[in-house]
C-alpha cells in the first residue's frame, strides 16, 4: 500500500521519475507539494531547490500534516533560517495542507550529483 511518501534524496526521484499518481491521491498532493517547492529558489544559486536537489523527503500525514527533511548546500549557509521559512509558507499554501514541519539535515551531505539533468546542464556542469 502506498502511504504517500516520496523519498526524494536519489538524483532519480529528484527529476520527478517515480511520480506516478497512486490510487489514493496523495502523489497528487505530493505532486502540488513539489510544484511550490519549486518556486523557492536558493539565494546564491539561481535554481529552485527541488531541482537543486535540496530536499530529500515528502512525507504527507494525516490530516493535512506535512513533513519536509532538506538540507542545504552548504551547512554554515547563512540564510538557513529563512530556507526554512521560505519552504513553509510555500508548502503551506498548498490545497489540502494544514501543518509543515521542515527538518533541516546534513546526512548525507549535499553534492552537485543531487542535481537534477536539466540543472546540471543549466548551470554548465555537464
Amino acid at each position: 500500500m502506498d502511504d504517500g511518501r516520496i523519498d526524494v534524496a536519489s538524483p532519480t526521484l529528484a527529476g520527478g521519475d517515480a511520480l506516478a499518481p497512486s490510487e489514493t491521491g496523495s502523489s497528487s498532493l505530493t505532486e502540488r507539494i513539489i510544484a511550490a517547492l519549486r518556486t523557492v529558489h536558493d539565494p546564491e544559486i539561481p535554481v529552485n531547490i527541488y531541482d537543486l536537489g535540496l530536499i530529500y523527503r515528502i512525507e504527507p500525514k494525516q490530516w493535512g500534516h506535512v513533513e519536509i527533511d532538506m538540507t542545504l548546500t552548504a551547512p554554515g549557509c547563512p540564510v538557513a533560517g529563512e530556507m526554512v521559512k521560505m519552504v513553509q509558507t510555500a508548502v503551506i499554501g498548498v490545497e489540502g495542507v494544514g501543518t509543515v514541519d521542515v527538518n533541516l539535515v546534513f546526512d548525507p551531505p549535499w553534492d552537485k550529483s543531487r542535481m537534477s539533468e536539466d540543472v546540471q546542464l543549466e548551470l554548465g556542469l555537464i
